[in-house]
């Protein structure tokens, strides 16, 4: 008789089984959503950093409306060329090249020769510019008028008759006062005196000076050049200062010697002048006492307002006036 050895095996407990599959299952679940989460803000993350950036809605255009200031007359910074009563015109230039006290054309007396706009001309080798020639003219209050005669009731031919007595010599106030007083109208204007009050006879010193210009207008020498309340002002002081400048030179012409004085300055509101500087000296100390005293002492009338208004707090600024004493 075979013998078979039958083996018997004991089943286990299928609940258990069944649980651990469970939870297997669930913390694979977890996993992959874990998985997924840190994938997806990875790729939120990188996608943010290489994706163009959406432009900003831009706000819309804002239109302000602001009055700018007029062009100005001339350019700016425009040199100051004194025009001469000869040469004055009623119509303003085309080419606004220089500020001055009256309007005039440009013209040249010989054909252009240079790039400058001035006129082109024959005369001597000078720092400065110098249209024409005329020597110096003091300051004058005018005509005198002269003492009209008395009746006499008797004649005295014995007698010898007395002469007039000169004037006594103007002081530099005196002299500015008759260049810049008003005329007082007279009651009657039919009535005029036979020797009336002339204007002042003061012109500065002119020496003609050797100029290559591009102006083809011919003529007698002049610029383009507009007449401004700057011009008009800056007409005015110069004359004040020079007027009392020829009268020190001619004083203490023994003291002083050859060369340049420029000097720096302000002339406030009311016409009084501040803050004035020797910037350059090449003559001595007498003559630069006298070129200050000219300027400490000119009396000017204050800034119109139409120039005032257009100028920086500290008032007009006078930059570079020179005076000068050539050689010959």
């Amino acid at each position: 008789m075979t013998t078979a050895e039958i083996m018997f095996a004991q089943p286990g407990d299928g609940t258990i089984d069944r649980k651990q599959e469970a939870r297997k299952v669930l913390w694979a679940l977890l996993a992959a959503l874990f998985i997924h989460l840190v994938v997806a803000y990875t790729l939120a993350a990188l996608g943010g950093a290489f994706s163009p950036v959406l432009p900003v809605q831009e706000k819309p255009v804002e239109l302000t409306l602001v009055d700018l200031p007029s062009k100005p007359l001339v350019p700016k910074n425009a040199a100051f060329m004194e025009t001469d009563e000869s040469k004055q015109s009623a119509e303003p230039p085309r080419e606004k090249t220089f500020e001055s006290n009256a309007n005039s054309i440009a013209a040249s007396e010989l054909p252009a020769t240079g790039e400058a706009p001035l006129p082109s001309q024959q005369g001597k080798d000078r720092p400065f510019v110098d249209l024409e020639t005329h020597a110096y003219t003091p300051e004058m209050k005018g005509a005198i008028p002269q003492p009209s005669a008395a009746p006499q009731e008797k004649a005295k031919p014995l007698e010898t008759p007395q002469q007039t007595p000169e004037p006594a010599p103007m002081t530099a106030s005196e002299q500015f006062a008759m260049l810049t007083a008003r005329p007082t109208p007279a009651v009657e204007p039919s009535v005029k005196p036979a020797s009336a009050q002339a204007r002042s006879a003061y012109r500065p010193l002119r020496d003609r000076t050797r100029i290559s210009g591009n102006i083809t207008n011919r003529g007698i020498s002049s610029v383009n050049a507009l007449g401004t309340p700057l011009g008009r002002y800056e007409k005015i002081l110069k004359d004040s200062i020079g007027s009392r400048w020829y009268t020190y030179v001619d004083q203490k012409r023994d003291l002083i010697s050859i060369g340049t004085l420029q000097l720096r300055f302000y002339v406030d509101r009311s016409g009084r002048v501040k803050n004035l500087k020797i910037t350059e000296n090449t003559s001595n100390e007498s003559f630069a006492n006298i070129c200050v005293q000219s300027v400490l002492e000119s009396q000017l009338p204050p800034i119109p307002d139409d120039l005032a208004n257009t100028l920086p707090t500290e008032g007009l600024e006078i930059e570079g006036m020179n005076f000068i004493i050539y050689p010959n």
